[in-house]
């Protein structure tokens, strides 16, 4: 695990060729799981619990959907539960998946302190899937994102506009992170600044780190008090653990008369208003895409497997990245209806 700040000590420290170049190459992409639809009816007699996550968040919506879409193809009965990111309710789905003998758990369960004792109010001895957040001690796989590498491919990629258009030159680093869910803030977060800093090497400037819970309505608060802050400023980047924390920033922008002085970096890509926002505006630097319509094709087919067989996953089930801006999306998404 890395920090941006230790990528920052390491390349300030005069050290060897071996640390620089660790800081300008981005981590592999390993551990990358196979996607695949579920064979049809191949979980046909299996129960799998799926506790999900603040279904009011477009990403986790999308994710739910795909997970739903691949357990009816499979015939696997799915054991649906909106935890609403709260530690009560996520409780409750726990119990309620054990007493309904779920055989295997997708645990996308939003507050990674609360884990321990999920776990033990949820089925035993049964696999157990976290998705993009740490569930331990019952955690038998992480599947979701490698937020190492995909904070870096957007942070590197939003750095080479920055080279290109400002001589690396800008006025403040705004991050907005949901430090509660642990190391995938971490090593997002983290991860854009570093991805950042191999193109344009040295401090961030005027960092500011502010706490929010991944919605629009709330970045869009936070960004208007900052840009108070922050008279005059014309270059102002903004790195959010999700496309809507962008979003919130650039309404913000908008409604204080600003709208050219914000920047936006992501990870998600999860919907049309995303797709359509990072096509349409080029202070959209870049995002990171998830596909997170196909978690299912990965979280149902591995359980079915892993259920059917008694033979543990990978304990790393890593979905494919790659980011986009406004110059490449459309390679990726063709036809957007923007």
């Amino acid at each position: 695990m890395w920090l941006g700040l230790v990528a920052m000590l390491t390349f300030g420290a005069l050290g060897s060729a071996a640390a620089i170049a660790a800081l300008t190459s981005p981590p592999p992409q390993k551990n990358v799981a196979v996607q695949r639809q579920a064979a049809i009816g191949s979980g046909k007699g299996i129960v799998i619990g799926y506790a999900t996550s603040l279904e009011a968040v477009p990403i986790v919506h999308v994710i739910s959907n795909g997970i739903r879409a691949q357990a009816r193809r499979a015939g696997v009965k799915l054991i649906f539960c909106d935890t609403g990111g709260d530690t009560a309710k996520a409780l409750d789905c726990a119990k309620s998946m054990k007493t309904q003998g779920a055989q295997g758990v997708l645990q996308f369960q939003h507050v990674a302190k609360a884990s321990p004792s999920i776990c033990k109010a949820g089925p035993q001895g049964v696999p157990v899937f976290a998705i993009d957040i740490p569930q331990p001690p019952c955690q038998s796989s992480f599947m979701g994102v490698d937020n190492a590498y995909g904070g870096f491919v957007a942070g590197e990629k939003a750095g080479e506009t920055a080279k290109a258009k400002w001589k690396c030159k800008y006025d403040a680093w705004i991050s907005l992170e949901e430090p509660e869910i642990g190391a995938p803030n971490e090593q997002r977060m983290g991860g854009y600044r570093k991805g950042f800093q191999s193109v344009c090497p040295g401090p961030i400037t005027n960092l500011k780190k502010l706490g929010f819970d991944a919605t629009a309505d709330k970045a869009r608060t936070l960004v208007t008090d900052a840009l108070t802050t922050l008279p005059g400023k014309k270059r102002i980047i903004v790195a959010s653990i999700d496309d809507e924390g962008v979003e919130g920033a650039f309404a913000a922008a908008k409604a204080a008369g600003r709208p050219k002085d914000v920047y936006g970096i992501s990870l998600g890509v999860a919907d049309d208003v995303a797709k359509c926002g990072i096509l349409k505006n080029s202070n959209w630097l870049a995002a990171t895409a998830i596909s997170p319509e196909k978690y299912g094709w990965v979280g149902i087919p591995y359980m079915i497997k892993a259920i059917k067989t008694g033979k543990p996953a990978p304990k790393l089930l890593y979905v494919p990245l790659f980011a986009v801006n406004s110059k490449n999306i459309e390679k990726y998404y063709a036809n957007l209806d923007c």
